[in-house]
């Protein structure tokens, strides 16, 4: 049986209760880049986690390497997720173990309608996430069912592919770069769901250039530079401190 290490005390902060994700000493390479170079950071249950940092500092890179898709190659460390090794995994295995991942180009599929979109990727028989319960989560969703997905507005597609993860019953959503290119109008609504999604329990780990909307909705904030965390503490913190947002955040 596998049994989760206690990575309960990162080097910058202290936990408070048991880690629900934990990510251990990851290095991670495109090619011949170093692009992850030691991260340690946890996530606990129901919690929501804002990665930050300037462009180029390693967000996405360590987002893709814990749902371990191929390319960054993650060459050492160990990621857990509810006692269960993700390091050892495929990113098919860590996908069924409880991840889901939105990326950033959301990769609706072409000639599927939203509902089909949806019924592709749901557990069956649903055992949280049921279509009539995503429907009333994402309602432009049930009025847009029988539209095929990719001639949804960008907000809806983002709607669309954030439904789609939950439809699985995860454990973890990691959100990449979710405002992109939205209109604030449309970054309410979703922060709005995002906050309900929260209530119901959902751990959260959330990439966003968009760094004070992303502070707003997050319980807790790591900053990566260079591909190394630089801050590991709570967004709150993170708001309040001018100097620290212009050093790493630019804002």
């Amino acid at each position: 049986m596998n049994v989760k290490p206690d990575f309960s005390k990162n080097a910058n902060q202290a936990a408070t209760a048991p880690a629900f994700l934990s990510v251990y000493d990851m290095h991670a390479y495109y090619g011949e880049s170093y692009i992850v170079q030691g991260v340690n950071f946890n996530v606990h249950e129901g919690e929501i986690l804002a990665l930050l940092g300037r462009n180029g500092a390693g967000k996405t890179s360590t987002l893709r390497s814990i749902a371990r898709i191929g390319d960054p190659q993650v060459t050492h460390g160990e990621i857990w997720l509810d006692h269960q090794p993700l390091h050892l995994m495929q990113s098919h295995e860590a996908a069924q173990a409880g991840l889901g991942l939105v990326p950033e180009d959301r990769r609706i599929i072409p000639g599927l309608t939203v509902e089909e979109n949806l019924q592709l990727a749901q557990i069956m028989p649903p055992i949280g996430w049921s279509l009539e319960r995503l429907y009333e989560l994402f309602p432009r969703l049930g009025e847009r069912r029988k539209q095929e997905g990719t001639t949804l507005s960008g907000g809806e597609q983002q709607m669309l592919s954030i439904a789609r993860a939950l439809a699985r019953d995860i454990k973890v959503l990691l959100l990449d770069e979710p405002y992109e290119g939205l209109a604030p109008v449309i970054v309410d609504e979703i922060e709005k769901t995002l906050s309900h999604i929260k209530e119901q329990g959902m751990t959260t780990v959330i990439v966003e250039q968009n760094a004070v909307r992303a502070l707003e909705l997050a319980d807790r904030a790591v900053i990566l530079e260079g591909g190394q965390i630089v801050y590991d503490g709570t967004a709150t913190e993170v708001l309040a401190d001018a100097e620290l947002r212009a050093e790493y955040l630019a804002i």
